[in-house]
């Protein structure tokens, strides 16, 4: 399909000047009669008590790491400890502006705005709404406690709820937020709006925008902020988050009634140092945070910098924002200043800054200023303020019992069992939200009617093999497990590099684009970890989402997302938290040493992922089919040079219908009994190939196994086959150094040891760049290097002539020279 927007040379090349709005900074102006009429005494005062109890709060937090006691309670706490002193009033302001439906998601130094939007929601919810949400919340283990302590006023339970689900997360106890897995710096609880908090510096950011665009998406009510450091501006994520939440398509392309872009609120939390160095004068050149908005898109994201050391300022500009934002016409920047009184960590001495500019941030601490302006105006007088404090140190204590207490909060533990418990959702969820699914077109008049009525089998009735014109493709099958989960579920969304319009890479998606909506399937800035982040985000808040990146190359520029947002926020949540999100990457050929990686080892090394490699078009649809009906994250890996090949392996071809394959069972290709190989991906082809000529010259039966996944995968069939064989080649395509065989090799190895009459065989890429195109057969495994490998390391055969180098001393030498 035609791109709609046109280019013009005759407006593109016109002569000009670029103008840009104006950025405030600091512009709020105190008005104490309209704010008594906005927030009322009980409002302006409620906000003091809070500032008043995130500071005690986090004062315990530091005493204890610096003592090991607080208030004469021992307690030992090893873990981390990033203290907002200092940031009260901005955390409080946002939150006293917020909704329960609007999110926050933040930093490795957000205990103050976990506390600040969970003391805000449990206001503004029900007596009835609030009791249930807690006693909902992990099947009310963190409430039990709770109540146990006394009282029946469901806000003040609200905030012993908080406070106390808040501490024994850190504390590591099992009757935490998130039973001890996610800790200080990754604490959250949904139902106040309180989303997953990121040690890494703007993590947040780019799943923040994958959440305000299931919002958006699903026309779900509310905002999101992502709450990020000062030093977050230097990260490409950050940028690449605001990129592609401030994307045209959004107004220009989409339906309008969808509300224009995702409601996402950039928040800088400037605090003015990063670890020791200093942004703003040294790391960075922008000066003032906001200043960054001006170059993503032509409103400046209606960039400001506000005074974050007076509650009332956060609050009026992010209510002045909100209003952008459900207008559609975010994303918006807000750089908050808020000094960090504490150090980087407990751990920092503060060495990095003097003693005088503490002194002079300390002479305006908000809890001093904003207090004396209580007083000021007549809503509170010194003894009601002292008075809040005092609570607040009492509630803090009684909290602080009940979280060091082994018999009301044991630990989590034993680590390797509990963490196992919740590293998988392993469930599966045809839908994931309700309603009818946004189309174009009835499914009978989509592409998938063409493809449905092709040959499912790709060998004629006299075995001879049909074109991909007659027969369905691999690529085809891929197509048909996507139209048709789109076609039933509502939530389901596919973004990433060139997935409209071309047709997808390889035109994988070639008639999505006539039946589904712009909001369905869209392209996305070249940004892969906004891609990717965004996923996460967007699946976590209750979507389905496919995100691409084309190539498997790419997936270092999303390393982050991947490795430490999609693979591990299901564990880090305690179970809490599913994530049906599949990511699609191609392994390449014949585009050289950036294009032509297969880095599914790289992939399968890092807990909390599945990974799929189908290699024929019956498993493309039906491992796609699979990966689209669970909740775990799925990195879906697809050889480039298995796009247009039709169903010859399995008997009766692809199925027209919707089906699956089981999850983790490798498959069987050939029956043999003198020597079993196993394959990942496109090198069964050349396996079967090899198993051929070892029939047909020297009598061999090798039997043919395709692993087809990597993690989870049953290796019961692989051993039956090497108890039976007593030998095994295993080969991919993947670099041989370092290769997921070698973890498939030792697991063979130690399971059927007895078994084997010969060493197990790895052969894998070379330990090479990729190179050009007409080298790859020198590159990839082949299947002479089969054979040769076969006759040097495990059977001699009879009057073999080798053409490659398969040795133990070629194996060593390369491990001598690094190649």
């Amino acid at each position: 399909m035609t791109k709609r927007i046109r280019v013009d040379p005759e407006e593109a090349r016109r002569a000009g000047v670029l103008d840009a709005p104006l950025v405030p900074l600091n512009a709020y102006q105190s008005d104490p009669a309209q704010e008594a009429a906005v927030y009322g005494r009980d409002g302006l005062t409620t906000m003091f008590s809070d500032m008043a109890l995130i500071r005690e709060f986090e004062e315990a937090l530091d005493q204890v790491k610096r003592t090991g006691r607080y208030e004469g309670i021992a307690c030992e706490y090893v873990g981390p400890a990033h203290l907002s002193i200092g940031q009260e009033a901005a955390a409080v302001g946002q939150s006293a502006a917020l909704g329960v439906d609007d999110l926050i998601f933040g930093s490795h130094r957000s205990h103050g705005e976990v506390l600040a939007k969970s003391l805000s929601a449990s206001r503004q919810l029900s007596a009835e709404a609030l009791l249930a949400a807690m006693e909902d919340y992990r099947d009310g283990a963190v409430f039990k406690v709770v109540a146990s302590l006394g009282g029946n006023d469901p806000v003040a339970l609200a905030i012993d709820f908080a406070l106390y689900g808040l501490l024994a997360e850190i504390l590591g106890k099992d009757t935490g937020f998130n039973r001890g897995l996610g800790g200080s710096m990754h604490a959250f609880i949904t139902p106040f709006g309180v989303m997953p908090n990121n040690a890494i510096v703007g993590g947040s950011a780019p799943i923040a925008t994958g959440a305000a665009l299931f919002k958006r998406i699903n026309r779900r009510p509310g905002i999101v902020i992502a709450n990020v450091g000062d030093s977050a501006l230097g990260t490409g994520p950050v940028w690449e988050a605001m990129t592609l939440a401030a994307m045209d398509q959004y107004r220009t392309l989409w339906d309008p009634a969808l509300g224009g872009n995702p409601p996402i609120l950039f928040n800088f939390v400037n605090n003015f140092y990063g670890m020791g160095g200093q942004p703003e004068g040294e790391t960075m050149g922008q000066g003032p945070i906001a200043r960054a908005g001006l170059g993503i898109n032509p409103d400046g994201m209606h960039a400001e910098r506000v005074d974050g050391y007076n509650p009332l300022a956060v609050a009026d500009a992010i209510r002045r924002k909100r209003a952008i934002l459900e207008a559609g016409q975010g994303p918006v920047l807000l750089e908050t200043i808020a000094y960090r009184i504490s150090g980087h960590s407990t751990s920092d001495a503060s060495a990095y800054r003097d003693a005088e500019e503490l002194e002079l941030w300390t002479a305006v601490d908000p809890l001093r200023t904003f207090g004396d302006y209580l007083i000021d105006n007549g809503h509170a007088d010194r003894a009601e303020l002292d008075e809040m404090r005092a609570s607040a140190a009492e509630r803090v204590v009684k909290i602080f019992e009940a979280a060091v207490s082994p018999a009301l909060s044991p630990r989590a533990g034993p680590p390797t069992a509990s963490i196992a418990d919740v590293m998988f959702s392993t469930a599966t969820a045809a839908r994931c939200g309700d309603g009818e699914p946004d189309v174009l077109l009835p499914l009978g008049e989509t592409r998938f009617a063409v493809t449905a009525a092709k040959h499912r089998f790709g060998l004629d009735d006299a075995g001879e093999p049909r074109s991909g014109r007659m027969a369905v493709t691999f690529a085809e099958a891929l197509f048909e497990a996507m139209v048709h989960r789109f076609y039933e579920d509502p939530t389901m969304v596919g973004f990433g590099e060139e997935n409209r319009d071309w047709g997808g890479a390889f035109g994988v998606y070639r008639g999505l684009t006539e039946c589904l909506p712009y909001h369905r399937l869209f392209n996305t800035s070249i940004s892969e970890a906004a891609i990717v982040g965004s996923g996460v985000g967007y699946a976590i808040s209750g979507g389905r989402a496919v995100v691409e990146l084309m190539y498997s190359d790419f997936i270092g520029r999303a390393g982050d997302e991947i490795f430490n947002q999609m693979a591990k926020w299901q564990a880090m949540s305690g179970g809490e938290l599913a994530m049906p999100l599949v990511l699609r990457v191609s392994v390449g050929s014949k585009y050289g040493a950036q294009h032509s990686q297969d880095w599914s080892s790289m992939v399968a090394h890092v807990p909390g992922l599945r990974v799929f490699y189908p290699a024929t078009p019956y498993d493309a649809k039906g491992m796609l089919a699979l990966a689209l009906i669970g909740t775990d994250p799925v990195v879906f890996f697809e050889s480039q040079r298995l796009y247009p090949m039709v169903e010859t392996l399995v008997p009766g071809g692809v199925p027209v219908d919707h089906y699956v394959v089981e999850l983790g069972q490798p498959a069987r290709r050939r029956t043999g009994d003198d020597l079993t190989l196993v394959t990942i991906g496109a090198t069964l082809y050349r396996a079967l190939e090899a198993a051929g000529e070892l029939e047909e010259r020297y009598g061999l039966s090798a039997e043919v196994i395709d692993a087809r996944f990597l993690n989870p995968l049953d290796y019961t069939p692989i051993l039956d086959s090497v108890r039976k064989t007593g030998r095994v080649v295993l080969a991919a395509d993947a670099v041989e150094r370092g290769s997921f065989l070698h973890t498939m090799a030792t697991t063979i190895a130690g399971a059927a040891f007895d078994d084997l009459d010969a060493p197990v065989v790895v052969l894998g890429a070379r330990n090479w760049i990729a190179p050009p195109a007409d080298l790859e057969p020198e590159y990839f495994p082949q299947k002479e290097w089969i054979v040769d490998a076969i006759h040097e390391r495990i059977l001699p055969l009879p009057g073999h002539q080798t053409t490659t180098v398969q040795t133990d001393a070629e194996i060593l030498r390369q491990r001598r020279t690094g190649v």
